[in-house]
């Protein structure tokens, strides 16, 4: 299941809204393939701007879904009406409902233990018959060949259809990449700060922002010192996004 993608800086985002989204993980499932799925804000797209093999990673994934509601303007405005936002903790969210109807079964890879506990008891909640294969911690530091191995083993004996990875981008899809003949796992999707959101850990900004665009505002004002260098660009990604659109400058699909 295939949706056309629009290059956005070099970037092909998928032509999606939500409810396909969701259809398009559950087919790569169903169909015994192995893949992965970016999930895109404006701050993915600058980070592949500066960074060739990280924007490979995103251009070769089986989908790249419009995280910003700037990439959904920019998606419809390429005549696209139907894209909506698909927002990490809500793919996760609609996937959850998706997994316990199906049976599949799902691993999460990021937070801390504290963070996974509170987010497999609000997901169990919501969804009871969940089926939870694994929650892996790993540490705030870089691991070891030893390490890394031993989580993959760890992610692989739980027999996990989809692992939910959120250990912050762009680091999550550079380990998505690394590890994608690794793990059997039929798809593997970076999600950001989903677990933090989901667990209760953080506080998600309210719809009417999300839907306003403005959520990037919120974010920056709960934590100014971690997220202000990813938000400072956000002036520049709109003057490139309008050079696109106006043809004063063109960017290639590379990779």
């Amino acid at each position: 299941m295939a949706w056309p993608r629009v290059n956005v800086l070099g970037v092909g985002v998928s032509a999606i809204n939500l409810p396909q989204a969701v259809d398009s993980v559950d087919h790569i499932i169903q169909s015994g393939q192995r893949n992965y799925v970016c999930v895109a804000a404006a701050h993915s797209i600058m980070d592949c701007r500066r960074d060739r093999t990280l924007r490979r990673v995103f251009n070769e994934a089986a989908m790249v879904t419009p995280d910003g509601m700037s990439l959904v303007w920019y998606l419809r405005r390429r005549g696209h009406k139907h894209v909506g936002r698909v927002y990490g903790p809500d793919l996760m969210s609609a996937m959850c409902q998706r997994s316990m109807e199906c049976g599949h079964r799902v691993c999460f890879y990021g937070g801390s233990e504290q963070t996974l506990g509170a987010l497999k008891t609000r997901l169990l909640e919501r969804f009871p018959f969940l089926q939870i294969a694994s929650a892996i911690a790993p540490p705030f530091r870089p691991l070891t060949p030893g390490e890394q191995a031993e989580i993959v083993q760890r992610i692989n004996d739980s027999r996990p259809d989809i692992v939910w990875v959120g250990i912050g981008s762009p680091r999550q899809e550079r380990w998505i990449a690394e590890h994608r003949d690794k793990i059997g796992a039929a798809v593997m999707i970076g999600v950001g700060a989903a677990f933090d959101f989901l667990s209760g850990t953080k506080a998600q900004a309210p719809r009417w922002i999300q839907r306003s665009g403005l959520e990037w505002l919120f974010r920056l004002a709960s934590e100014p010192r971690r997220l202000w260098r990813r938000y400072a660009e956000y002036p520049l990604f709109l003057a490139l996004l309008l050079a696109q659109w106006t043809g004063i400058k063109r960017f290639a699909l590379e990779d």
